[in-house]
């Protein structure tokens, strides 16, 4: 089994975290201040390739795999974990449109979505039913040429910011479909935005439908195959998700590691104190374990491994559980200061 990665994807990396030193870790605490995303940011992302990392090429995809996304999302969380959310977000949406939907609409939203002059977000939550596809309420009924939807979903990222929203809705008993309601529809508003203890910089609110008129045109694929596109998703966005953990807790890590070897105390640095030490080593194991567990989930997802969603399951938990311990323990590290 070889760990080494290639020299292609080591340029990934680099590239990915050069942009996330220069273009996000300078504005971080400002956008999380002012709680405000940078769309000319998400657009120098997308120049980058980053708006479509695993989109096919014919639209403007870099299609690239999903341990090479791993990659760019866990370096990109060094500099914005919030921002980088984000971006894999809008990366399930681009990827569920040109991988399901139609010639058209793929021609329609795709090029867009790539450059990010169009930005996209995924609509599944719901009060009361959370991420659980078979239990929405929110109702498209055919009317001719057209679909009206009606429903709310809630804690949607980038909710009042997005371009295009990409909904799941039922259409029957057992029936779910996929849609995309662009922003400005009659009938589409937003509720206030989430009070949030962190990734202020993503706005995240309400998404609220009321006798939303669509083209059936902006259905994603057939009728009913909703749940199937939802169930497709969910393996990737763990990774994804999973991959920011690790750079959020890369980051707390190396500052940590530069705080105990400045910080003095009793004539030494604290790092030179071995429970200091044992803790660093601690939240060390914990983060390699992680990227371990989140790389082998990615490489599973690419090579199609009949284990993947579980393999996608068990690194999406255990990386953002060991995400939060490390920051938490890189906190309690720089003590009072």
């Amino acid at each position: 089994m070889d760990f080494t990665l290639s020299e292609e994807q080591v340029m990934i990396q680099d590239m990915a975290r050069q942009f996330a030193d220069a273009e996000l870790a300078p504005f971080a605490a400002q956008w999380d201040e002012e709680k405000s995303m940078s769309r000319p940011t998400l657009e120098k992302a997308a120049a980058l390739g980053f708006g479509g990392i695993y989109t096919k090429a014919e639209h403007g995809g870099s299609e690239m795999g999903r341990l090479d996304a791993a990659l760019i999302f866990e370096q990109l969380s060094r500099g914005c974990v919030s921002t980088a959310a984000f971006l894999s977000i809008h990366n399930m949406v681009t990827w569920m449109v040109d991988t399901f939907g139609d010639d058209d609409l793929r021609a329609r939203f795709v090029p867009r979505l790539t450059t990010m002059q169009m930005i996209g977000s995924y609509c599944l939550t719901e009060p009361g039913s959370g991420s659980d596809a078979q239990a929405l309420k929110t109702k498209a009924v055919r009317d001719g040429d057209d679909y009206v939807l009606n429903g709310t979903k809630a804690f949607i990222s980038g909710a009042s910011f997005s371009d295009v929203y990409l909904i799941m809705a039922r259409t029957g008993e057992k029936s779910i479909s996929a849609f995309l309601v662009e922003n400005g529809t009659k009938g589409l508003s937003f509720g206030a935005q989430e009070k949030k203890m962190g990734w202020n910089a993503q706005p995240t609110a309400q998404v609220i439908l009321e006798d939303c008129r669509i083209p059936a045109t902006n259905r994603i694929g057939d009728e009913g195959e909703g749940f199937k596109f939802a169930m497709a998703g969910l393996d990737g966005g763990r990774v994804n998700i999973g991959s920011c953990s690790l750079g959020g807790a890369g980051a707390a890590l190396d500052a940590a590691i530069q705080y105990t070897s400045e910080r003095q105390q009793f004539g030494k640095p604290i790092s030179a104190f071995q429970n200091t030490q044992f803790k660093l080593a601690d939240m060390a194991t914990e983060l390699d374990a992680s990227r371990l567990m989140i790389y082998r989930a990615g490489d599973a997802i690419d090579n199609n491994d009949p284990n993947k969603s579980s393999m996608c399951a068990m690194a999406k938990r255990f990386a953002t559980d060991m995400g939060s311990k490390i920051a938490n323990d890189a906190l309690q590290l720089h003590g009072g200061d």
